[in-house]
């Protein structure tokens, strides 16, 4: 079967949150904006067990757009972490798929909780993969590790209105549309950007975004 990626994601912290609920709330509602901005999942992220999120893509690329959106859509203090397995997704009904590309996302989390609890504190995204892909394939996931790292450090240190600016940006909204939406100037808008290095995950945002997979 093709490969795909498979997607488990859950919250940063959830034991110290006053309202648990109402963040999976906001993160289902985030989930469900980000689809409709950016529809290319080919099963959207929804809740499971617990607080934990699943969601299947049809790539690399499309899976890490999407995310980045949705990382940039949730509300203040409210943060995900993502583990991305590359490899098969097979239905087992109409309603569960299992395969290695879950057993590489689980292991994908795990690393990112590690990376998280020790040098990389703002690490949310990692990576993995079954057993036997390519060396292309292989290098393409090391790569894409290392620029995880630099995105996610560049959205942690962002606020709320940076991160719905940067969020209007990647869809290609003007700043000037922004402004009016925030109810702030136009040169306001672009200082804001500047200084979170928005621009920087914009263009890789349309770099991924070209990539048919």
């Amino acid at each position: 079967m093709p490969s795909r990626v498979a997607v488990i994601a859950d919250i940063v912290g959830s034991r110290a949150l006053t309202d648990r609920a109402g963040a999976q709330r906001a993160i289902v509602a985030s989930a469900q904006q980000v689809h409709a901005d950016h529809p290319v999942a080919a099963s959207p992220l929804t809740a499971t067990v617990g607080d934990e999120f699943q969601a299947v893509y049809p790539g690399l690329a499309s899976a890490l757009t999407s995310l980045l959106l949705l990382q940039l859509h949730l509300p203040d203090g409210v943060e995900l972490r993502f583990g991305l397995g590359v490899g098969a997704v097979e239905p087992v009904d109409e309603a569960i798929t299992d395969g290695p590309g879950w057993w590489a996302a689980r292991a994908a989390i795990e690393q990112a909780h590690r990376l998280q609890d020790r040098a990389v504190p703002h690490a949310r995204t990692r990576i993995a993969t079954e057993a036997g892909q390519d060396a292309v394939m292989t290098d393409r996931i090391a790569f894409a590790n290392a620029y995880l790292l630099a995105r996610d450090e560049l959205v942690s240190a962002m606020t709320g209105r940076t991160r719905r600016l940067t969020y209007g940006r990647c869809l290609g909204r003007t700043q000037r549309e922004l402004a009016d939406a925030e109810g702030i100037s136009q040169p306001a808008v672009s200082q804001a950007l500047s200084a979170a290095g928005s621009a920087a995950l914009v263009a890789g945002f349309s770099d991924l975004a070209k990539d048919p997979s």
